[in-house]
């Protein structure tokens, strides 16, 4: 190819692997360099974006991760953040305790006590505190210790709202009883968490 003079002034030029020469427009070569630019740009950003942690946008503003409860009688938690996801599984225990591990828009993901995680809406969700008996059997107490009268026994799988927590024992409300559980036997709150 053979250029005229005044082409040469006016156009660059890309010397390709194979060695030949071709005239690039300098309009478009700034153009897909800027645009090479933002894509790497974005590439960059978008994990630090969507990932959970301190440089994550807080959805909530309230800290992650936090206990919630569930608050509907059926909850479906599913694979991503929005209803085109699948629903992996649905949740059929009003106040069950879970954990909030991170925001995206109107979404929360959860992990339950047996560490299942999902994507659920923010308004399935309540600040309400609750706690889920882990052991295989639990005695709910008149008073904090371990010698106090027994109030009620619980099997695993039953779930207490929470009325306040000291560091060895939380005050619950269970079906109508009211008493006092040890923590080693529940889950649903952190390890030296007090609730008042």
């Amino acid at each position: 190819m053979v250029l005229r003079r005044d082409e040469a002034r006016s156009s660059a030029f890309f010397i390709g692997e194979s060695g030949y020469r071709k005239p690039i427009d300098p309009a478009c070569h700034s153009l897909k360099e800027n645009m090479r630019r933002i894509f790497t740009l974005l590439s960059l950003l978008l994990p630090l974006a969507l990932a959970p942690g301190p440089l994550a946008a807080q959805s909530s503003g309230q800290p992650v991760p936090r206990m919630v409860s569930i608050k509907a009688s059926e909850a479906n938690a599913r694979t991503g953040p929005g209803v085109d996801y699948p629903i992996r599984w649905v949740y059929h225990r009003m106040d069950m305790p879970v954990q909030v591990i991170a925001e995206f828009d109107k979404w929360r993901k959860i992990r339950d006590w047996e560490g299942d995680e999902g994507w659920v809406h923010f308004a399935l969700l309540s600040s309400r505190r609750t706690l889920i008996v882990t052991a295989p059997e639990t005695t709910l107490r008149r008073l904090s210790a371990a010698a106090s009268p027994a109030v009620a026994r619980l099997a695993q799988g039953m779930v207490a709202r929470i009325e306040l927590c000291e560091p060895n024992w939380c005050l619950v409300t269970v079906d109508g009883y009211d008493g006092w559980l040890d923590r080693n036997d529940v889950w649903g709150i952190d390890p030296g968490e007090v609730v008042q």
